[in-house]
């Protein structure tokens, strides 16, 4: 079998076989075929699609290049949640104590952010003396006995995507949906959850810009965790406008506590209630109006922010942090954006104003960059409200002033202004279970 005469047939529009999709993954992970021919590959997998065979084929062989993790030591229903990634998208800080607080037990592995989307990790790091890397057995125990774990991806869990998605993100291959199911699924099945629910953004600052291709991933992921057996259902969930007021890692910390707190903002709260609702119902078996009323009742009574506490503690973070959020990481210029005319806030680029964020040390270009976790975004305004010229529209943190001109101009072009109110937008545009 040679790689070459694969390339030609899926340029040609030909479907790959399970030992041919096998013999092309297994060879790139070990080296034995270059980057240029799996670029290729890529490029004809963008122009050709995949079928769905195909694409689970591509999946199960990307989960077992390398060791894949099991949750047996762990008591009770396992579960797992992935975003396919937004900005102020801190969801995983909020829904975790949630579930977990009704009886779900959470063990997750989670990535870093790049680009102008933020990753659960740093967010957690922002917790002084949170580790990340605690080991196998201290992950298991963790869960048994607190019922949360979130740790880094290791790394002999699923190499082949490590190395695929590093070659796409330099060659223009990112952004395909048979790529990106396959990727996301093939992580989340080597790490052992049974029960897995999906958030797929839709909208400007996520990867899928457009509903319908929102829902062929959100179809595709579930169809893939069907066939092999895992409870899957995804939520498409708005990603046009930033999730909540909070951008940046220590801020989006402090915005989690509020919700769980029972004060946080309404489209964050509610985007988090939908997700542990479909959660529950796919754990527990409780109809969805009952887990919604149970999600949102482990909010009310403290439960989940009591659940938070012990997570973080076990994890060696400071949990003082939560009844002080002052304790956090905090940026040493707080520069408040003026709108520079009146009117409504018809759209905000979400990307855009993730990319401002990281210009402000939030984020990273690359994966060796080093964030700072008090810079970040603050909205005071987001799309449909009315301002007036010269109203502060956010405050701008970081530790390095010289970035603030240029945030500014990017978080200025994100903005398009109208005379009239905008139409209001969908928090959720629907739920995919087959």
């Amino acid at each position: 079998m040679l790689m070459n005469d694969l390339i030609v047939k899926k340029r040609d529009g030909g479907e790959l076989s399970t030992e041919e999709i096998d013999f092309m993954i297994q060879g790139y992970t070990r080296g034995e075929i270059p980057d240029y021919q799996m670029s290729a590959m890529c490029m004809a997998i963008v122009f050709r699609g995949m079928s769905d065979k195909e694409t689970l084929d591509l999946t199960m062989s990307m989960m077992n290049s390398g060791e894949t993790l099991d949750l047996s030591p762990i008591n009770g229903i396992k579960a797992d949640k992935h975003s396919t990634g937004g900005v102020g998208d801190k969801t995983s800080l909020i829904l975790c104590p949630m579930v977990s607080a009704c009886g779900v037990k959470i063990a997750k592995m989670s990535g870093r952010g790049l680009g102008h989307t933020g990753g659960t990790l740093d967010k957690l790091e922002s917790f002084p003396g949170f580790n990340i890397s605690i080991g196998e057995q201290r992950f298991f125990d963790n869960v048994n006995k607190h019922g949360i774990a979130i740790i880094g991806q290791t790394a002999d869990l699923d190499p082949a995507d490590k190395k695929l998605y590093a070659l796409r993100d330099v060659t223009a291959t990112v952004g395909c949906i048979p790529l990106i199911a396959s990727s996301i699924m093939s992580k989340k099945l080597a790490a052992g959850a049974h029960s897995i629910v999906l958030d797929v953004k839709i909208g400007s600052g996520a990867f899928m810009k457009t509903l319908e291709d929102g829902q062929k991933l959100a179809e595709s992921m579930v169809r893939i965790g069907r066939a092999c057996g895992r409870n899957v259902v995804a939520v498409m969930s708005n990603m046009d406008i930033p999730l909540g007021f909070y951008i940046g890692n220590a801020l989006e910390v402090r915005e989690a506590v509020e919700v769980l707190q029972g004060h946080g903002c309404p489209d964050l709260t509610g985007v988090c209630i939908t997700l542990a609702a479909n959660m529950l119902h796919l754990c527990n078996g409780w109809p969805i109006e009952e887990a919604t009323k149970q999600a949102q009742e482990a909010i009310s009574s403290g439960r989940a922010f009591e659940q938070m506490k012990r997570w973080i503690a076990a994890q060696g973070g400071d949990a003082a942090v939560l009844d002080n959020v002052s304790l956090l990481p905090q940026a040493s210029v707080q520069y408040e954006l003026k709108a520079p005319q009146a009117g409504y806030i018809h759209h905000m680029d979400a990307q855009k104003i993730g990319e401002s964020s990281a210009i402000l040390g939030a984020g990273r270009k690359t994966k060796d960059d080093v964030i700072d976790p008090a810079a970040g975004i603050v909205l005071k305004e987001k799309t449909g409200a009315k301002v007036e010229q010269g109203q502060t529209l956010a405050v701008l943190h970081t530790d390095r002033p010289e970035t603030l001109a240029d945030a500014e101009r990017v978080f200025l072009e994100a903005i398009r202004w109208g005379a009239d109110a905008p139409a209001a937008q969908p928090l959720i545009y629907g739920i995919v279970t087959e």
